[in-house]
């Protein structure tokens, strides 16, 4: 008889690479989201020196690639069937921490001297999101008589500073082709530049590139921990003015 039992979504620990995951990291959400929400953002700004055209709408100018960011809202509840992992607990917020814990910032695995979030991979079946934990918010739904909450919501916002389509490997053989979305990403040391990070990585790839492509907007003072993909690259003169008007 086929096992009809749904696979739970995961929250994993990856690796300052980006893409390795921290062994026996995976913490399996109790009751499967709703919706996902993903929204992409690029960076526009009206273009200098031109004129508002006959439809009253004015040229933009792409600068970047922008960011994607991931939101979903997780519920817990002990009063329900928990697993035997978790037989015993009475306050949700046993439950909670666990996802609470993509919010504290800790030493990089590469710097020690750099503070950073842990970089967090969301999947659930062929659905992936690699990227840090923006914001987590939590609501206490329902306690007991003495007062121990039981039940809470809990909507977390994940983002990643590149536009990423990106699918679970599900099983996939080493040195096969990795799926969209899931280059390696490099952290940024405290006080760092683009210039010597890509340097530093050996390759041929143009800082300038490098910079357009991650939607990086000063590269000269990076933001430390701040997830760098040091292989993409787009073309400098990529930059483009874009006539909104029919």
């Amino acid at each position: 008889m086929a096992d009809t039992t749904p696979v739970k979504a995961q929250l994993r620990e990856l690796k300052s690479n980006g893409t390795e995951e921290v062994p026996n990291s995976a913490v399996p959400v109790q009751i499967n989201p709703e919706t996902l929400k993903v929204s992409y953002t690029n960076t526009l700004k009206q273009a200098e020196n031109t004129s508002t055209n006959k439809n009253g709408t004015s040229a933009v100018q792409f600068l970047s690639q922008g960011t994607t960011k991931l939101s979903v809202q997780l519920w817990f509840d002990v009063t329900a069937v928990l697993p035997p992992a978790q037989a015993g607990v009475t306050d949700v917020r046993k439950l909670t921490q666990k996802i609470a814990y993509f919010m504290q910032a800790k030493p990089a695995d590469n710097d020690p001297n750099t503070v950073v979030p842990p970089a967090v991979r969301f999947v659930w079946g062929t659905f992936q999101f690699d990227g840090l934990m923006e914001s987590m918010e939590e609501s206490l739904e329902f306690f007991s008589p003495d007062g121990v909450p039981l039940r809470a919501s809990v909507t977390i916002s994940l983002m990643k500073q590149s536009i990423q389509f990106a699918f679970a490997s599900n099983g996939q053989s080493p040195g096969s082709t990795p799926p969209p979305g899931t280059a390696p990403l490099t952290p940024a040391p405290a006080g760092s530049s683009l210039a010597n990070m890509v340097a530093g990585a050996g390759g041929s790839a143009d800082w300038h590139a490098v910079a357009q492509a991650n939607g990086i907007e000063n590269p000269r003072l990076l933001p430390p921990g701040q997830l760098i993909n040091l292989n993409a690259s787009v073309s400098v003169g990529a930059s483009a003015s874009v006539n909104l008007g029919t």
